[in-house]
């Protein structure tokens, strides 16, 4: 039959919408209206209920002139109201920006410069930090207030002078509003800057179709059954969450809000509202397993804990599992919406020995269903490199779930985009079963008298010494070498060791040229989604 018989059918609305996850909160109000959608505290609130909610926000922001393009700025901890923002901020067409509340003001007035922030919505405990920001930027956005009950009494006094409260906002909204669904599901539907530990942040941009299919991507990989009870861990303001605030919904789950990291508050939490899920970095893991024995609560059933970041240390991924969670690896970047690759899980691998299995869960995996396409390429030529496990190149990616671009910066836009691949800069191989594993950023690679020295390899080594808790390998300059390794070291409460010590255990473990020369015992500088920051460490060894 010739093509244009197939061509000919039409698009209409009754056969093509737009992707938009802002569905999934309808469908869950519609089909679970009492299932309990959010957990903060005291407060117990029903799908309902949180969709009217979100749907008065949207049109108290659009009757404040929000539109499509528009950005609105949250500076949130993990609480019911960065949830709502993730539905009501893009139902007026509007661009939500997450931002790190970790940031200096500096920062934060750049990136509300630079977004063009026309709103902010702000927790009063950190009403301090955007009072100086806004000291530091041009843009006079309006300010809504967020009173949060489970903050401390000292947060709650903070004030903004011409804030407005975000409950008496909330209320100006009506939950009959038809919202407009977008036009083009190649509209933004969020705005993240990136650690900007190079200079200054760059905005990355994400749509709504690659919202969409990332969220469902995330329920296929993290094995999300209906009602799934997922424990906020992870700050929604990082790359949105990975997508969860939408993923969550779409499975009619419960969101059980965490204003801070803590051991205790995240055993109680787990056993209480019998969390089944729950994401962070390997940094939550090492709280989590560092918690005394008395404050960690009995846990009904397993929970998945799905972990990304830097490369979790085989130690600590077999201690996990030990300990009674199920781990499924990711990986990502702020440009793929999160984790757009995993580490999918051989049944056959159950009979490996624990070793052999947590080597094997190290490796980054294969890519989500929702990326299209994940290679290791040479970075000059393009050239897919052998899966051989040793050939290390550029992890490249392209698809659907990669960001729209750099706003405001064509320029890095055309360089990540370069050859037709979203290039990550991270290094990695590929294993002759196809799964990828990290060997470094291309940054963080130390080319000691010529040989290349993973420092992940160098950070797994000392990892496995029981007295180590936290560690990270940087280049340190040499007269004769060029660079050496240089190790920075968190010890674990109660432990002891020596530089001495430690340099012994990986010359034991490792060749000669890779051991560390020089090791510092050191709090290390970490950002709040737990990743250590190498370039500070960087340059303490330098100094």
């Amino acid at each position: 039959m010739p093509a244009a018989a197939y061509d000919a059918l039409p698009r209409l609305p009754a056969n093509h919408q737009p992707l938009t996850p802002l569905l999934f909160l309808e469908r869950a109000a519609q089909v679970f209206p009492d299932h309990i959608a959010v957990v903060h505290g005291a407060l117990r609130r029903p799908y309902r209920e949180l969709r009217d909610r979100c749907v008065k926000l949207a049109h108290a922001l659009a009757t404040h002139g929000i539109g499509r393009g528009d950005t609105v700025a949250a500076l949130l901890p993990n609480i019911p109201a960065m949830l709502e923002c993730h539905y009501g901020v893009p139902m007026t067409g509007g661009v939500l920006n997450t931002l790190n509340t970790r940031l200096d003001a500096g920062t934060i007035a750049y990136c509300l410069d630079h977004g063009e922030a026309k709103v902010v919505i702000v927790d009063r405990e950190l009403v301090p930090l955007l009072r100086l920001a806004l000291t530091q930027c041009a843009a006079k956005p309006l300010v809504i207030e967020v009173d949060d009950p489970e903050a401390s009494d000292a947060a709650r006094a903070n004030r903004l002078d011409g804030a407005t409260d975000y409950e008496s906002f909330v209320a100006t909204g009506g939950s009959a509003w038809a919202w407009p669904m977008p036009g083009d599901e190649w509209d933004a539907i969020t705005l993240n800057y990136t650690s900007g530990t190079t200079g200054r942040p760059k905005g990355v941009v994400y749509h709504h179709r690659g919202a969409h299919l990332l969220a469902v991507g995330n329920v296929l990989s993290a094995g999300m059954g209906r009602h799934p009870a997922y424990l906020w861990t992870l700050p929604m303001f990082h790359c949105n969450g990975w997508c969860f605030p939408w993923t969550v919904t779409a499975q009619a789950g419960t969101h059980v809000c965490l204003r801070a990291v803590r051991g205790p508050d995240m055993w109680r939490l787990m056993a209480a509202e019998s969390v089944t899920h729950m994401c962070g970095a390997p940094i939550v893991m090492a709280t989590l397993l560092a918690t005394p024995a008395e404050q960690k609560a009995a846990l009904p059933h397993q929970v998945q804990f799905v972990v990304a970041g830097a490369p979790p240390p085989e130690a600590v991924l077999a201690a996990m599992r030990e300990a009674g969670f199920a781990v499924c690896h990711v990986y990502g970047l702020t440009e793929c919406y999160g984790p757009s690759v995993v580490n999918e899980w051989n049944a056959a691998w159950n009979d490996r020995p624990a070793g052999e299995q947590a080597a094997l869960m190290a490796r980054q995996g294969v890519r989500y269903l929702a990326l299209e396409g994940l290679r290791v390429m040479d970075p000059d030529t393009m050239a897919p490199l052998p899966a051989d496990g040793a050939a290390m190149g550029e992890v490249m990616m392209r698809g659907n779930v990669v960001m729209k671009g750099y706003l405001k910066d064509p320029d890095a836009t055309a360089k990540a985009f370069a050859g037709g691949w979203f290039h990550t800069g991270d290094l990695a191989v590929t294993y002759p079963d196809g799964y990828i594993q990290l060997k470094d950023r291309s940054k963080d690679i130390i080319i000691s008298g010529g040989e290349n020295i993973s420092s992940i390899e160098v950070e797994d080594v000392l990892y496995k010494h029981p007295a180590v808790a936290v560690a990270a390998v940087v280049a340190r300059p040499d007269e004769k070498w060029g660079e050496t390794p240089c190790a920075f070291v968190e010890l674990r409460p109660g432990a002891t060791a020596t530089a001495e010590e430690l340099i012994a255990w990986c010359r034991q473990h490792l060749a000669g040229y890779k051991v560390p020369r020089h090791v510092v015992f050191d709090e290390l500088p970490k950002t709040s989604t737990g990743k250590i920051q190498k370039h500070v460490l960087r340059a303490k060894a330098k100094g």
